[in-house]
């Protein structure tokens, strides 16, 4: 377990130094820049824009820059943001909670409601019920999120008016329920599509398990049906859906992205396209990394999880 941990660290170091290397490449590749909007400004003279940019050190040549940023982050110091000077560590910590909020709600009910068609669509193999559902998986994966988001706006917002259509709170509420209440158009947008990939590959998982000799076995012993599924195939199907949960870190953070966009929820996903909008670098290199670190950090607790559920597996 320990040379498996130290193999995974190393990796996982190497994996984020290119990530790195890449995205801060690519945003001082892309056109315009964080002093764009001075350039366009007519009370901005180029005296202050040049003595801007020595401040923010973007007159240096690229490696440099790179080099100086690297060395601050592994110590803990991300910088400063360009728009408003907070650090970047205070900023993004602002907006960590309401997307883990929406994403591990998503995740329950998807994992709960999944399961359950998979299950029961493997059970009852090529019945309307097995059609229906993989019709409706299909269905949801071509959905677009964005597009999804803003028929949920319409319908139970707009003409029912059963749900808010946007942000985390009311203004001068902000109560557990208020916000749970925010929260459900936003959590049914980023559950959809999870649900889906869930019953796909519950599905999936149980028709192998019951395709397997000790299943036959214990049918031959006079094992009641509900008894094989409960007591032998449940268990053993279950096994492969741990992996899925670190194998959705990168589709739930996708999805947030243009959730909290579409509803104008506080999260990771809208403050780093705002960041972008403004050319925010600082902040931008923040979320990006945090988020390689989430999806890395998944994949290895699946796996760890994965070994824990199953003693045959063994992390060398």
């Amino acid at each position: 377990m320990a040379r498996y941990l130290l193999r995974r660290g190393g990796q996982a170091v190497v994996l984020l130094l290119l990530v790195s290397v890449i995205g801060f490449g690519i945003l001082h590749l892309a056109p315009g820049g964080p002093l764009s909007q001075f350039v366009l400004s007519s009370n901005m003279a180029q005296e202050d824009i040049d003595r801007v940019t020595r401040q923010l050190g973007l007159d240096r040549p690229f490696l440099l820059q790179y080099a100086d940023w690297l060395a601050r982050m592994v110590v803990g110091d991300w910088g400063r943001s360009y728009r408003d000077g907070l650090p970047v560590l205070v900023k993004i910590g602002g907006h960590v909670q309401p997307t883990l909020e929406i994403m591990l709600a998503s995740t329950a009910i998807a994992a709960l409601i999944g399961c359950a068609i998979g299950i029961r669509a493997a059970i009852r193999r090529h019945s309307a019920m097995d059609v229906l559902s993989s019709a409706g998986a299909m269905v949801a994966l071509s959905i677009p999120t964005f597009w999804f988001a803003l028929m949920a706006i319409y319908v139970f917002s707009i003409e029912l008016g059963w749900l808010p259509s946007g942000n985390r709170t009311t203004i001068g509420d902000g109560s557990l329920g208020d916000v749970l209440h925010h929260m459900v158009a936003p959590v049914m947008v980023l559950a959809l599509v999870e649900t889906a990939v869930w019953a796909q590959f519950m599905r999936a998982s149980m028709l192998d398990t019951l395709g397997q000799d000790y299943i036959r076995t214990a049918r031959a012993k006079g094992v009641p049906g509900r008894g094989v599924i409960w007591s032998h195939a449940l268990r053993n199907a279950l096994l492969p859906m741990i992996t899925l949960v670190g194998l959705q870190v990168p589709t739930l953070l996708g999805g947030a992205l243009v959730t909290e966009t579409v509803f104008s929820w506080p999260g990771m996903g809208r403050l780093f396209l705002d960041s972008l909008e403004y050319r925010d670098y600082p902040v931008v290199m923040g979320i990006l990394m945090l988020s390689a670190v989430m999806v890395m950090a998944g994949s290895l607790i699946a796996d760890l999880l994965y070994a824990v559920a199953d003693p045959r597996l063994r992390m060398d």
